[in-house]
């Protein structure tokens, strides 16, 4: 028997035995529900199905878990023999109830068979299940043993396998090892050979290098004795330009601010002259009213000095707010 016929037998036990335990359970709830509806109060009537499946499914609970503890080798002790026995009691206890009280030896008969066959069942597919277990256990122990007894013959054959092929390699080696030992000889005086002639041809290129490097040397001596007296010729050029620099522009700020000291020293004058006796002309007066708005005063201050009208100062102040406009550079240019 393999593993197929075995898990066929344990799929048909376990089929078989829930069929049972299904039947079963629907003849007792049909059969003891309505001994329990008369043995209950008018008003709780319909709690006459609730005992026949608690008993039912304390039935359920100890065929599913012996099926599991036979499957695992495991035994769960008494409890659940006690258990087992007194739900199969209660069970058929409850079925031969109502016959029982009319003295019908028949009916009681009749309805133990469920309750009787669930007993015998629940022991029964136990039995069945631990003798599974054991012949499975059985089983894999023989094919563990054989499969071991294979590998050890396995082993065995490899290792023969590595002994001739090691003691091969070793002839082969041996061999290999004279081989290379005289190829080695040879490539000995070969390498002495082109050592000799390397080593010649490095000195003689050291030689070539060494007069190279001096060459070199003297070539980068020169170079920097070049830069460096390039960047003292630079660095004489910069200070005499920077010199050249800081004199244009101390000349540049003498001459402006010579220019002005002479533009403030005019203007002075033009406003120390007092109001004009008369209307000047344009561009004398356009120096004046620059002066005046230089000076902050105000337009009727800057219309008495020219001899112009309020309205004609106001527009050439505006000129001056706005530099766009040109005022104040056209009356320094007229200047």
């Amino acid at each position: 028997m393999n593993a197929v016929h075995i898990r066929s037998a344990e799929r048909a036990l376990s089929v078989g035995t829930w069929l049972i335990v299904s039947g079963a359970m629907l003849y007792s709830i049909l059969t003891v529900t309505p001994l329990m509806a008369k043995h209950t109060a008018d008003d709780w009537d319909w709690t006459a199905p609730i005992l026949p499946l608690v008993v039912d499914a304390a039935v359920v609970i100890v065929v599913k878990l012996d099926d599991v503890l036979a499957r695992l080798g495991g035994h769960g002790g008494r409890w659940p023999v006690v258990l087992r026995w007194m739900t199969g009691l209660m069970t058929l206890a409850l079925n031969t109830a109502d016959s029982a009280l009319k003295n019908d030896l028949v009916g009681m008969a009749v309805h133990a068979v469920a309750p009787l066959l669930l007993i015998v069942t629940a022991e029964t597919g136990l039995a069945y299940r631990r003798a599974i277990a054991a012949a499975v256990a059985r089983l894999e122990a023989a094919q563990k043993a054989e499969r071991e007894q294979a590998e050890h013959k396995a082993r065995e054959r490899a290792e023969l396998a590595r002994r001739q092929a090691r003691e091969e390699r070793e002839h082969d080696a041996a061999l290999a090892r004279e081989q290379r030992e005289h190829e080695a000889l040879l490539v000995r005086e070969q390498a002495e050979r082109e050592e000799r002639r390397a080593r010649e041809e490095r000195e003689a290129r050291e030689r070539a290098e060494a007069f190279e490097r001096a060459e070199r040397e003297r070539r980068e001596r020169e170079r920097e004795q070049r830069e460096q007296e390039r960047e003292r010729l630079e660095r004489q050029a910069r200070e005499k330009a920077e010199s050249e620099r800081r004199a244009a522009a101390e000349r540049a700020e003498r001459e402006q601010r010579e220019r002005q000291e002479r533009l403030t020293r005019e203007r002075d004058a033009l406003l120390e002259r007092g109001p004009a006796e008369s209307k000047l002309p344009e561009d004398e007066a356009r120096r004046i009213v620059s002066a005046a708005f230089a000076a902050g005063l105000s337009v009727r201050q800057a219309a008495e000095l020219c001899g112009w009208s309020v309205g004609w100062v106001s527009a050439r102040y505006a000129e001056h707010r706005d530099p766009a406009a040109g005022g104040a550079e056209l009356a320094i240019a007229g200047n």
